[in-house]
């Protein structure tokens, strides 16, 4: 019966240490795969920065010269909802979805007509069983961002802006703030609020106001953490050359893309560091469970030794 229990802890030990190496494998590839979202991202902020401060430079001195300023009275609201193709990421599809579903059913309850659309599989799939209306999803982006998804994602915003299907457009993603850190976060994305709207409208009732913050408060906690704040904007005077619409109607499309783009880098960052921080918690604890077979392994082959001794032993001082 001991070797049988010996033969038992052998076989487990093994299986653990099997998982152990794949949780490991993982880690590496996610630690890598955090590395390179992570050098992409700081490389794109000083562009993301500049760009955001000259359109909302621009929205300051003419806030009405195109459609994607407009605000509306919400009646039909969109969300983009950014989650992961894959899970093993520990609690981070968990967190981000509840959120979006709380934000979503509370948009619902007030009577506005709400769609999703989703990045990421384990987000499409949530929504879908559970008989969300879905505006579209995209399951194959695999935690990458690129010019052409971003692209991809902000014309389709921009179009379903402008043809009036969707008076606001909101989305919720993963904030990057460290390694261990990654917090659930919803912006407004659509329509673009100028500096004033966003510093004195906070308070409006469809967070439409609030979708741009001050500029210096908002570059610092959105694309450029790590750097130094974005200077405050000032009251500037402006000669057009071509004319406002051609200029906004080359801006606006670019500057919205851009948004995209880095909210998705920072949510696919998000996604690599916890899968990251969920596998090395996964190789540790493997870790401390062979350790922790392997010792009661090695107490019962010992007893099971001391038991043959002492029958020897016995048998020994019967004769």
């Amino acid at each position: 019966m001991p070797r049988a229990g010996v033969k038992a802890l052998n076989k487990r030990i093994r299986s653990v240490k099997s998982t152990q190496q794949i949780t490991k494998a993982m880690k590496m590839v996610a630690a890598a795969k955090l590395n390179r979202s992570q050098g992409k991202m700081i490389a794109a902020r000083p562009y993301a920065r500049q760009l955001a401060r000259l359109v909302q430079h621009l929205a300051g001195a003419a806030q009405d010269a195109h459609p994607l300023f407009e605000v509306r009275e919400v009646a039909r609201r969109l969300y983009i909802v950014v989650a992961s193709d894959k899970g093993l990421c520990g609690s981070y599809n968990l967190n981000l979805i509840k959120m979006a579903q709380q934000a979503i059913d509370a948009s619902r309850a007030a009577g506005v007509e709400t769609t999703v659309l989703t990045i990421g599989k384990k987000a499409g799939d949530y929504f879908a069983k559970r008989g969300y209306a879905l505006h579209g999803r995209h399951d194959d982006f695999n935690g990458d961002a690129s010019a052409e998804r971003a692209q991809q994602v902000g014309d389709a915003l921009v179009r379903a802006f402008l043809e009036r299907t969707h008076d606001e457009v909101r989305i919720v993603y993963s904030e990057y703030h460290s390694t261990m850190v990654q917090r659930p976060s919803e912006r407004a994305v659509l329509p673009i609020a100028p500096p004033a709207a966003a510093t004195n409208g906070a308070a409006g009732s469809d967070g439409a106001a609030a979708a741009e913050e001050p500029a210096g408060k908002r570059m610092q906690g959105k694309l450029g953490r790590e750097d130094a704040p974005a200077e405050p904007v000032a009251d500037l005077d402006y000669i057009w050359e071509p004319g406002r619409e051609q200029l906004f109607a080359l801006l606006l499309p670019l500057y919205l893309r851009n948004r995209v783009f880095m909210t998705l880098m920072e949510a696919f960052t998000s996604e690599h560091a916890a899968r990251m921080t969920s596998m090395t918690a996964a190789t540790n604890n493997a870790g401390e469970l062979v350790d922790a077979l392997t010792l009661r392994r090695n107490r019962e082959r010992q007893a099971a030794i001391t038991a043959e001794l002492l029958d020897i032993v016995g048998g020994a001082n019967a004769l």
